[in-house]
């Protein structure tokens, strides 16, 4: 079955979100507003402003700061689609709400960013900067070691922290590379140490 919308494709196939999710109601906070044209919703708060596209097989209904999404029929395709929208409308109005962001540690001697316009550039290790450009709505800062992606969008946030990760992901013997903050990377004994230890 086809919904004629890649983004909602590649999410139900990779998530599993029963409708106990769905059923859930959206609390508005004062500071946003939500408004409906059609089947598109538009959320605005003081970080900025969201649209999102519901599928004609789910309607919204807002009754004062409460915000349901309500499905037209019930089956498996559905019930995931239910509980997916009524996420990323969740996550829409805590992200013009209140943002989001997502850092990441440079670990390496030598290794450092530097925030060039919309662009963060990337030295960690090869002979050549590596420049990511950040899309409409991204922001980045640096402070030392430490390079903060922030936005409304949560999905963009978590897409170009994991394009940053990329570049040059953690290696396992002495964890040098790009990392989530707080991120635990298994370590690999060396050669050297398991001769040792023989």
């Amino acid at each position: 079955m086809r919904f004629g919308n890649k983004f909602y494709e590649t999410q139900v196939c990779n998530l599993k979100i029963m409708s106990r999710i769905g059923k859930k109601i959206i609390l508005i906070p004062e500071n946003v507003e939500v408004k409906k044209d059609g089947q598109k919703i538009f959320i605005k708060g003081p970080k900025g402003e969201i649209s999102r596209l519901v599928l004609p097989e789910l309607k919204i209904e807002i009754e004062g700061r409460n915000l349901s999404v309500l499905p037209q029929k019930s089956s498996k395709n559905i019930n995931a689609l239910w509980g997916l929208t009524r996420a990323l409308i969740a996550n829409a109005v805590k992200g013009v709400s209140e943002g989001y962001e997502k850092k990441l540690e440079l670990v390496g001697i030598g290794f450092k960013a530097v925030v060039d316009g919309n662009s963060l550039v990337l030295n960690v290790g090869f002979t050549h900067q590596v420049k990511v450009e950040a899309p409409e709505g991204i922001k980045f800062s640096v402070e030392k070691n430490l390079i903060t992606v922030s936005g409304i969008d949560k999905e963009k946030v978590t897409q170009i922290a994991s394009k940053i990760k990329k570049v040059q992901p953690p290696e396992p013997y002495k964890g040098k590379g790009i990392k989530y903050q707080g991120e635990i990377i298994r370590r690999k004994e060396g050669k050297r140490a398991v001769s040792t230890a023989k």
